[in-house]
C-alpha cells in the first residue's frame, strides 16, 4: 500500500473485523516508515435514503456498525500509535439512488477525491446489496478511475449460497398473501372454490419460494401503511387521468389546436425502484405527458402542452407518490420547479461570490 491516506468501504460481513485489523496493521506500518500522520476512512454506502428522512432501520444498523469498526480500530491501534493514524467514519451515497456497479464506484470515487485518496482498500466479503457479488466490477470501475485497489490479506468464513437464505414467518406469510391475491386477480372471482384453490396455491408458492423470493424483513405495520396510502391515491390517479383526457379532449377540438410539445427533464424525490417505477407508469397514464427515458431518478418527459408541463414540473404525482410510499412528511418536499429555482438561486450566489473573490 502507498500514500498517506487509504478508504475502506464496509458492510456487514463476516470478515468485516479482520478487515479493520488488516487496515490498521499496513496504516501503523507505513506511519512508521514514512513519520507521517495516516489516515483510515471507513464509508458505509447507503443506498436509497431520504433526505428527509434519515432515522430508519437501515440507516440505524449502518452507524452502529460504523460504531464498531471506528471502536475496533481504536482498539487495535492502541495508546502509540492514535497519533500517527487517524480513523473516520462516515455514511456515503444517501443522497443517492445506488443501484449498478458504477453508482457504488462513482460514490466512492467522489468521497476519495474530496479527501485526496488513491487507495482503495476492500473487504473481501464486502457486499453493500446484501444479495448480488458487486466486488469485482466495483473494482474494476476504481481502476479504470486511475485508483489503487486492493483486497485485505484476511481469512475468508465459508459462505453458504446465496439464492437460499433463511425466511421468516412473517416472509412466509406476505409471500402466500401475495401470491393468493395474485391468483385471485387472475381467477376474477371470489367464489368459495376460487377462494380454497387460491389459499392452497399461495401456500405451496411460499413453501417453494421461501427462501428466495421476499428474502427483505417484513414491517407489517409499514407494509399496512403503504397499502392504505396505495388506496388513496388510486382515485387521485383516475381524477387526475380523467381531468387531463377532458384537456386534451378540449385541444384536439379546438380550431387552433392549441399544443406546444416539449421534452421536460428534472430530477425526481424518489429515491428506489419501485417508487420510480410507479411515478414513471402514472406520468404515462395521464394524457398529455410520456415517460421517454428514465435514468435513476432522472426524467425525461415528453409533455403535449404548457398545461401538463405545468402540472409535471408543479409535482402533484410526484407528491401523491412520495406519499403512498413515504409517508406525510414526504410530500412536504419541494416541486421539481421549486427545486430547479433553489439551484438556480444557489448556483447565482456561488457565481457572484466568485467574482467578488476574483475583484
Amino acid at each position: 500500500m502507498t500514500g498517506t491516506g487509504y478508504l475502506i468501504p464496509v458492510s456487514e460481513s463476516r470478515s468485516v473485523r479482520n478487515t479493520v485489523r488488516y487496515a490498521v496493521e499496513q496504516a501503523t506500518d507505513r506511519a512508521a516508515e514514512t513519520g507521517e500522520s495516516v489516515t483510515l476512512r471507513f464509508v458505509y454506502p447507503l443506498s436509497k435514503r431520504l433526505s428527509f428522512d434519515e432515522g430508519t432501520g437501515e440507516a440505524e444498523h449502518a452507524r452502529s456498525l460504523l460504531d464498531r469498526v471506528e471502536a475496533w480500530a481504536d482498539e487495535d491501534l492502541g495508546a502509540d500509535t492514535e497519533s500517527a493514524v487517524e480513523v473516520y467514519t462516515s455514511l456515503v451515497g444517501t443522497r443517492e439512488y445506488l443501484f449498478s456497479p458504477s453508482d457504488y464506484a462513482d460514490v466512492l470515487a467522489e468521497y476519495a477525491r474530496t479527501h485526496g485518496i488513491d487507495v482503495v482498500v476492500f473487504d473481501p466479503d464486502f457486499d453493500p446489496l446484501g444479495t448480488t457479488a458487486l466486488l469485482p466490477p466495483i473494482e474494476n470501475e476504481l481502476r479504470r478511475g486511475d485508483f489503487e485497489v486492493e483486497k485485505a490479506a484476511v481469512a475468508r468464513a465459508r459462505r453458504g449460497t446465496l439464492l437460499v437464505r433463511r425466511g421468516t414467518v412473517a416472509q412466509f406469510l406476505g409471500l402466500a398473501t401475495i401470491s393468493t391475491l395474485f391468483y385471485l386477480l387472475l381467477a376474477g372471482s371470489l367464489a368459495p372454490f376460487e377462494l380454497a384453490t387460491g389459499t392452497i396455491s399461495g401456500l405451496v408458492v411460499a413453501t417453494a419460494l421461501w427462501g428466495i423470493s421476499l428474502t427483505t424483513p417484513i414491517q407489517p405495520a409499514q407494509m399496512a401503511g403503504r397499502v392504505g396510502r396505495l388506496l388513496l391515491y388510486i382515485p387521485y390517479l383516475v381524477w387526475e387521468v380523467v381531468v387531463a383526457n377532458l384537456k386534451i379532449a378540449y385541444v384536439v377540438l379546438h380550431p387552433d389546436l392549441p399544443i406546444d410539445p416539449e421534452v421536460v427533464e428534472f430530477d425526481a424525490a424518489v429515491w428506489s425502484a419501485l417508487p420510480v417505477t410507479t411515478l414513471a407508469n402514472s406520468i404515462t397514464l395521464t394524457p398529455g405527458t410520456v415517460t421517454v427515458d428514465v435514468t435513476r431518478r432522472h426524467f425525461t418527459v415528453h409533455a403535449l402542452t404548457k398545461d401538463s408541463k405545468a402540472g409535471l414540473l408543479g409535482g402533484s404525482l410526484e407528491r401523491a407518490v412520495r406519499f403512498v410510499f413515504y409517508g406525510r412528511s414526504a410530500a412536504r418536499i419541494p416541486s421539481p420547479i421549486e427545486r430547479r429555482d433553489t439551484e438556480t438561486q444557489s448556483d447565482g450566489e456561488t457565481e457572484e461570490t466568485e467574482e467578488a473573490v476574483d475583484r
